[in-house]
């Protein structure tokens, strides 16, 4: 169902008289595909194989051993920026060129890529393939183009070609879909440099806003990968009542190494210490068993904004009413909506004051008391 299934897997190999070979119905998603990985590279004589970053991170916990992986010319990883600690630690571990890209699917896959037999520069998604024009352009609080960015100014990637899809089936969503009716707008941030290669940056979506103050998560995530105990980091914004937004960040930690493993406050402290920016100092670290991700194994950030919101809104209304839950769910309406219950009428309306010094829209679910006298 997925776009580098179609062509990257699937015509891509046929096209050059190759095989594909599917490890199960879940690929990645299955423990066991993870743990046998290298001795089922060995058996089929792979070549190269497409993954994401979390893949990556997960590989570097599953020893080589003996495996002969002598056919593997080099692995492509897109999907989302790879932290360069990351990248390192696995062509010194594995000792396979890693080839960062960058593409989405409606570009048909594949924009941008590091040479196979060229230049490669770690942390960058590479050059434009050919055929495929693309560039950074600033757009204004409204979505609309301003101008080109300059060499190594970040902006939002737009991409025109012969590979780029005519639009969307829901009309709706075509408005500010494209510039001028033609060039793609990505919602990707990147920046690219004087040789034409392309730095991500972020997710234009994903910015941290604190008191008006843009934050970049891929500076939290790449300090928190930096940690050798941590496997995978995510940050996202959780609401404040004063600033808007703070940084929070979510960690999965890796399988290897003795010793204790280290607390979400020492994980903190470590991020606090070496962010790139004082503002970006996250207010929370929390450690995850396993972290959220798409079918495509992408870290999914929706689901890490709503626990971070539930956490937040949690914390405000018991201060007030002990006993009360607030859920949080995503809203084509409001973007996130807190449910709250089990709040006491006499406790309403301090809950409404405290909840509406956030930006989060909230509403109180009767309780069953109240319910039994609506019957």
């Amino acid at each position: 169902f997925h776009v580098n299934s179609f062509f990257n897997a699937g015509l891509n190999p046929l096209a050059c008289g190759g095989h594909s070979v599917y490890l199960t119905s879940a690929g990645f998603r299955d423990r066991n595909v993870i743990a046998n990985f290298w001795k089922l590279l060995e058996k089929y004589k792979a070549t190269y194989f497409a993954t994401v970053p979390t893949v990556v991170s997960s590989l570097l916990d599953v020893p080589i051993d003996d495996a002969d992986l002598s056919a593997m010319d080099f692995i492509i990883c897109g999907a989302a920026p790879i932290a360069p600690q990351v990248f390192s630690k696995f062509q010194d571990q594995v000792g396979i060129t890693v080839l960062e890209a960058y593409g989405m699917t409606e570009g048909s896959l594949f924009s941008a890529g590091n040479p196979r037999d060229g230049e490669k520069r770690v942390g960058s998604i590479g050059i434009r393939v050919p055929y495929q024009q693309m560039k950074c352009v600033i757009m204004d609080d409204d979505g609309q183009y301003v101008r080109d960015c300059k060499i190594d100014e970040p902006g939002v990637i737009v991409f025109k070609g012969p590979n780029v899809f005519a639009g969307y089936k829901q009309e709706e969503k075509n408005k500010d879909a494209f510039i001028d009716g033609e060039w793609l707008v990505s919602g990707d941030l990147a920046r690219e440099d004087a040789d034409g290669y392309f730095w991500m940056t972020g997710r234009s979506k994903d910015l941290i806003i604190r008191g008006g103050h843009n934050i970049d998560p891929k500076g939290i995530e790449d300090t928190l990968s930096a940690h050798p105990a941590v496997a995978l980091a995510a940050a996202v914004g959780q609401p404040d009542a004063y600033a808007g937004e703070k940084p929070c960040a979510y960690v999965t930690l890796s399988d290897e190494g003795a010793g204790p493993r280290p607390t979400a406050d020492e994980l903190k402290a470590f991020a606090r210490e070496n962010v790139p920016e004082r503002a970006a100092a996250p207010a929370v670290v929390e450690i995850l068993d396993e972290m959220p991700t798409t079918a495509v194994g992408k870290i999914f950030k929706p689901d890490l904004r709503v626990m971070a919101t539930a956490r937040v809104l949690g914390e405000t209304v018991r201060e007030i009413a002990a006993g009360a839950v607030v859920t949080v769910e995503r809203s084509d309406r409001h973007g996130l909506l807190a449910r709250v219950s089990g709040v006491p009428a006499d406790a309403r309306e301090a809950v409404s004051a405290a909840l509406d010094k956030f930006t989060v829209a909230s509403t109180f679910e009767a309780s069953e008391s109240e319910q039994a006298e609506e019957v």
